[in-house]
C-alpha cells in the first residue's frame, strides 16, 4: 500500500468517526477532537500494528466504538484517540494538557486538558492488561482498573472499547497470544461488561473469545444457526402475526423482532444441559420495543402488552415470568419477560420493554451517567452505586492470593440477585443462594463476625439458612461469637468471603504470636537454642508442615510443650536430617512427583506448536486430572515451573484461570497419533429393564473393544443411572460409543462427563 493510500485510509476512518459523532445528541466539540486526532497521528507516525496497518487506525477505531457503540461524548473520544500515546511514545500527560491550552469546562473552571489527561493516565496505569505473568502484578493491575470506576467510569468504558477492538483484530496474533487474550476477556472483561449493562459488547466479547478458543465448534454452531434461518423466520411470522394485530389495535408505535441467541450462549446451554445442538429449541426470543413519551406510563404499557399476548397464547410457562419492572437488575436492566407456547408447540420467550429500557440494555451504565461541561454527573442509580461501593470495600482488604481475589470479584459480576428486607423495611440485594450470614456481612463486617442466628419472617433460623426474594431478615449477634471454619460452606457473597478470610487470618495471626511467645519461653527455660536445625527436628517429630504450623498448634493448645519434646534434638545423621527436611518442607518438584527429586524437563519453546507424543511408554506431557482431556479435544498446554507441559481442555475452569493469570506460560499444542489409551468418564441414563446392563457391557467390551475400568449402576423407581470409567484412543471413540449406547432400547441419554 502506497503512502497516499494509507493516508486516505486514515482520513476515511477519521471522517467516519466524526460523521457518527455529529449525528449524535452530544454538543459538537469538533475542534477539540481535531486537536486530539492531529496530536495522536503525529505521535504514532511510522508505527504499525502486528497486522501491518498504521497504528493510528487502532485509536481511531477505539474512539469510534466509544462514540457510536457506547455513546460517550467529545472528552471520551479525545481520551480514546490519545489512550496509547503516553505508554507507546515519548510524550507525557503534560504534553496532552498543553494541546488544549486554557480551555475550561463549563462553570467549574476545570481545564479540558486536565480532564482528558487524567483519563489517559488512568488508562495507561492498566495498559499492560489486567493480568500479567506474576500473580501479584495481576491482582494489582485489576485493583487499579476497578478503583478507576469510582473516580471516572469513562476510564473503564474506554478500556472496554480498547479490548473490543483488540478482540476484533485478534486474528493477526500468534495462537498462544490468542488463547491468553481470549481467556482473559472471557474471564473478566465479558462479566464486567455484563455488570455495567453493556449487553451488545458483552455478547460480542463472549462470541469472539469462543471463536478463538473453540474455532471448530464455533463454526459448526454458526453454520447451524444460519441454516435454520428460513425455518426460524417462518415460525416467527406465524407466532407474531396475531400479536401484531392486537398491538396495532392498541395504537402502539412499536418494533417487534426476533433476537437469536449468540453462539456462545447456545454452546453454554449445550454444555450445562449436556445436550446436542438439535435438542436446543429456544434459539431465538421475541422482543417488543415500544415508544413511550411519558416514563410514568412504561410499567402500565408493559403489562397491557403482556395482557394482549396472553389472550392470544394462554399457555404460559409458570417458571419463566420475569418482572424486572418493579426492581431492576443491578446493572439497570428493566423489562417484562413472559414465555408462552406458540402455534407450533414450542416455548417462545417474549421480552417487553420501552425504547428507554432498550437503550439502557444496549448502552448500560452510560445511560445512567450524564456527561456535561461541568464534569461527570450521575443520575440516581443506587444499585450500581452500591455495587461500586462494595467493590471498593473489597479492594481495601483483598485476598492475598491473586486468583482468589479475582474469583471473589467475579462473584459480583455475573451474580443473579434476590431482594430481601431488614426489619425496618430497607431493601438489600443479594446473590441467589445467599445465606443469613451473607446478609449479616452485607450489613456490616462486625455484624457478620459476631452473628449467631437470624430471624426470617419472624422465625428463628440458623446462619446457613438460604434466603428467598421478599424475606424479612433480622440478624442476631453476640459479642462472644467468633467466626467458625464451617461458615465457609455457606457464604456466597464476595464481601462475605473476603471478610471471613480476613477474620480467619487475624485469628491465625493471634494464635501464631501466642504460640511463638510460648515456644520461645519454653526453649529458654530448658536452655535450648532456637535455630534451623532444632526447629527442623521438632517440626519433623510432631508431623507439622512448617514453623508457622508449629506456632499455630502451640497457640491453639494442640501441642503440649513438655520436656519430652526436647528428645528430638538429639544429633541425627546428615542423611536422616536431609530426609526430615524434605518430609517437613516438601520438595520443589511438580505436583504428583513421588520422590520429590524432580529433574527439570528440557525448556519448551512457547512460540512453536508443541507436539504431544508418547515414545516407548514415556509421554512428553502430563494430562490435567481436573478435566481429563482426550486427543481431539480443544486443548492448551501450560508450562509449569519444571518445564513440564500440563494439558488442559480449553474450557476447563482451571484452564480459564491459567489463561487469565499466566498467559505467558501457555503453549499451542498438537496431538501426535499413537497407540496409547486415555481415561474418560461416561454417564448413561434410561428406563430400567431386564438384561439392559449385560447389553451395555457387551456392546462396549465386545462390539467396540473398549476397556471398562470401573462401572457403577443404580436403579430407582424404574429409572437407571450407569456411571463408568473407560480407556479410549480419542474423543471420536467416545462420541461413537455414546451414539451406539443411545440406540440401545431403554437408554435415553449417554454423555461424556470428563
Amino acid at each position: 500500500m502506497s503512502q497516499e493510500e494509507e493516508n486516505k485510509l486514515i482520513d476515511d476512518a477519521y471522517q467516519a468517526l466524526l460523521g457518527g459523532y455529529l449525528a449524535s445528541n452530544h454538543r459538537k466539540k469538533v475542534e477539540k477532537i481535531e486537536k486530539a486526532f492531529r496530536f495522536a497521528r503525529r505521535a504514532h507516525e511510522g508505527i504499525r500494528r502486528r497486522s501491518g496497518e498504521p497504528y493510528i487506525l487502532h485509536p481511531i477505531a477505539v474512539a469510534t466504538i466509544v462514540s457510536q457503540e457506547i455513546g460517550l461524548g467529545s472528552t471520551s473520544i479525545c481520551a480514546a484517540l490519545l489512550h496509547d500515546v503516553v505508554e507507546d511514545t515519548d510524550y507525557t500527560t503534560a504534553d496532552i494538557k498543553a494541546i488544549f491550552g486554557d480551555e475550561v469546562i463549563g462553570e467549574t473552571g476545570e481545564r479540558v486538558g486536565d480532564k482528558i489527561a487524567n483519563i489517559v493516565e488512568g488508562l495507561t496505569k492498566i495498559s499492560g492488561g489486567i493480568f500479567g505473568d506474576k500473580a501479584s502484578a495481576q491482582a494489582e493491575n485489576f485493583r487499579k482498573l476497578l478503583l478507576t470506576m469510582s473516580n471516572d467510569i469513562r476510564v473503564v468504558l474506554i478500556k472496554m472499547a480498547d479490548r473490543l477492538h483488540n478482540m476484533r483484530t485478534l486474528a493477526s496474533m500468534p495462537p498462544a497470544k490468542q488463547y491468553k487474550i481470549a481467556g482473559e476477556t472471557l474471564y473478566i472483561y465479558a462479566p464486567l461488561a455484563h455488570r455495567l449493562g453493556l449487553f451488545a459488547i458483552k455478547t460480542e466479547l463472549e462470541d469472539l473469545s469462543f471463536k478463538y478458543e473453540h474455532p471448530d465448534i464455533y463454526q459448526s454452531i454458526s453454520d447451524a444457526v444460519a441454516a435454520s434461518e428460513t425455518k426460524r423466520n417462518d415460525m416467527f411470522a406465524r407466532f407474531s402475526a396475531p400479536i401484531r394485530e392486537r398491538l396495532d389495535a392498541m395504537g402502539l408505535d412499536y418494533e417487534f423482532k426476533a433476537r437469536v441467541k449468540s453462539c456462545y450462549s447456545i454452546w453454554k446451554k449445550m454444555q450445562n444441559k449436556r445436550i446436542p445442538l438439535d435438542e436446543i429449541y429456544d434459539i431465538y426470543a421475541a422482543r417488543i420495543v415500544f415508544e413511550c413519551p411519558d416514563d410514568k406510563d412504561e410499567n402500565g404499557m408493559c403489562w397491557a402488552i403482556y395482557n394482549e399476548i396472553t389472550k392470544v397464547y394462554n399457555k404460559i410457562h409458570p417458571d419463566r415470568i420475569r418482572d424486572w419492572l418493579s426492581h431492576a437488575k443491578p446493572n439497570g436492566y428493566r423489562a417484562l419477560h413472559v414465555t408462552v407456547m406458540g402455534p407450533d408447540g414450542e416455548w417462545i420467550e417474549v421480552q417487553i420493554r420501552s425504547r428507554k429500557m432498550d437503550t439502557i440494555d444496549e448502552r448500560g451504565v452510560t445511560a445512567h451517567w450524564v456527561y456535561k461541561e461541568g464534569g461527570m454527573e450521575m443520575e440516581e442509580d443506587s444499585q450500581l452505586r452500591g455495587w461500586l461501593q462494595e467493590i471498593e470495600d473489597i479492594l481495601k482488604n483483598p485476598e492475598p492470593n491473586a486468583l482468589d481475589f479475582l474469583d471473589s470479584i467475579k462473584l459480583n459480576l455475573y451474580a443473579r440477585e434476590i431482594t430481601v428486607f431488614t426489619p425496618k423495611g430497607d431493601m438489600v440485594s443479594l446473590p441467589v443462594g445467599a445465606s443469613v450470614l451473607d446478609m449479616a456481612f452485607t450489613l456490616h463486617s462486625e455484624i457478620g463476625t459476631h452473628c449467631i442466628a437470624g430471624k426470617v419472617n419472624h422465625k428463628l433460623v440458623p446462619l446457613s439458612h438460604r434466603l428467598s426474594s421478599g424475606d424479612q431478615v433480622e440478624i442476631l449477634t453476640s459479642q462472644s461469637q467468633r467466626p467458625q471454619m464451617e461458615w465457609k460452606k455457606f457464604v456466597v457473597t464476595a464481601k462475605g468471603k473476603t471478610r471471613l478470610n480476613m477474620a480467619f487470618r487475624h485469628m491465625r495471626r493471634e494464635m501464631l504470636d501466642k504460640g511463638e511467645e510460648q515456644f520461645k519461653n519454653f526453649m529458654a527455660e530448658n536452655h535450648a537454642e532456637i535455630n534451623n536445625e532444632n526447629l527442623t527436628r521438632i517440626i519433623s517429630s510432631l508431623g507439622v508442615q512448617n514453623k508457622e504450623d508449629l506456632y499455630y498448634k502451640i497457640g491453639k493448645g494442640d501441642v503440649d510443650l513438655t520436656p519430652l519434646l526436647l528428645k528430638s534434638l538429639k544429633p541425627a545423621s546428615q542423611n536422616l536430617l536431609s530426609k526430615l527436611w524434605r518430609n517437613s518442607f516438601g520438595s520443589r518438584g511438580s505436583k504428583g512427583d513421588n520422590n520429590g527429586d524432580s529433574v527439570p524437563a528440557p525448556k519448551v519453546d512457547r512460540k512453536k506448536v508443541y507436539v504431544l507424543k508418547t515414545i516407548d511408554g514415556k509421554s512428553n506431557y502430563q494430562l490435567a486430572k481436573c478435566c481429563h482431556p482426550l486427543p481431539g479435544d480443544d486443548v492448551i498446554g501450560y508450562v509449569d515451573n519444571n518445564n513440564n507441559v500440563v494439558v488442559h481442555k480449553t474450557d476447563c475452569p482451571t484452564a480459564m484461570k491459567l489463561k487469565s493469570g499466566f498467559g505467558g506460560r501457555l503453549v499451542e499444542t498438537r496431538w501426535e497419533s499413537g497407540s496409547e489409551t486415555f481415561f474418560a468418564s461416561i454417564r448413561v441414563e434410561g428406563i430400567d429393564r431386564m438384561g439392559i446392563l449385560q447389553e451395555i457391557i457387551y456392546l462396549i467390551s465386545t462390539n467396540l473393544a473398549i476397556n471398562i475400568r470401573r462401572l457403577n449402576i443404580r436403579s430407582e423407581a424404574g429409572v437407571f443411572t450407569c456411571e463408568m470409567d473407560v480407556y479410549v484412543e480419542d474423543v471420536n471413540t467416545v462420541t461413537k460409543m455414546c451414539k451406539r449406547l443411545g440406540k440401545v432400547k431403554g437408554v435415553s441419554k449417554a454423555i461424556r462427563r470428563s
